[in-house]
């Protein structure tokens, strides 16, 4: 069966964005992008809740992905997207697929369809729900040597959850992937 592995950016004192939802914060270089693709190709699906999804629809189709980072362009506009959203009826960031009612069903259809994992990419709330519902395998946090007072927290909303710590990673900028399991 395949995994949903969740990745998100975190500051220091526990934000995924900034009161004003801007991600200019995010603590990316050269190791970074070479982690992008590392973990990209563990994947060949892309989870987004809706705000995530229209963000990186636009920033990845764009011209300035393909030069910034040419390799992590690729994978994402060539993977399948997956969509949760009660509001958005299609998503033309293609091959989609936009689910909006019994989440926590289809999506467990899809984790049994044979194919390599499914990276949920952002969209901390969807992240919180997810977990809540037993269908977070991994949870990936990178946190960023960056403290923003104040913001959105990350996994807001969701319910305790116990973890265990399967690794981490330390980059040359000060960033620190910690890899957890939850333990159900």
């Amino acid at each position: 069966m395949r995994k949903i592995f969740a990745f998100l950016m975190v500051s220091l004192d526990g934000y995924h964005e900034s009161a004003d939802g801007m991600l200019f914060w995010h603590n990316v270089d050269d190791e970074f992008h070479e982690f992008a693709v590392e973990q990209l190709d563990e994947a060949d699906t892309l989870l987004f809740g809706r705000k995530t999804y229209l963000g990186m629809a636009e920033f990845w189709q764009s011209p300035a992905a393909l030069e910034v980072d040419p390799e992590t362009t690729k994978r994402m506009n060539d993977y399948a997207k997956v969509v949760v959203s009660r509001s958005l009826a299609e998503a033309d960031w293609r091959p989609a697929t936009v689910v909006q009612t019994d989440v926590t069903a289809q999506l467990g259809k899809i984790k049994e369809q044979p194919g390599k994992d499914i990276a949920l990419l952002g969209s901390s709330t969807l992240a919180a729900s997810l977990l809540a519902a037993g269908l977070i395998d991994e949870l990936r946090l990178m946190t960023n040597p960056v403290v923003l007072g104040s913001g959105h927290p990350v996994l807001a909303g969701a319910r305790r959850a116990d973890m265990e710590l399967l690794r981490t990673r330390q980059f040359a900028s000060g960033n620190l992937l910690q890899v957890y399991r939850p333990l159900l």
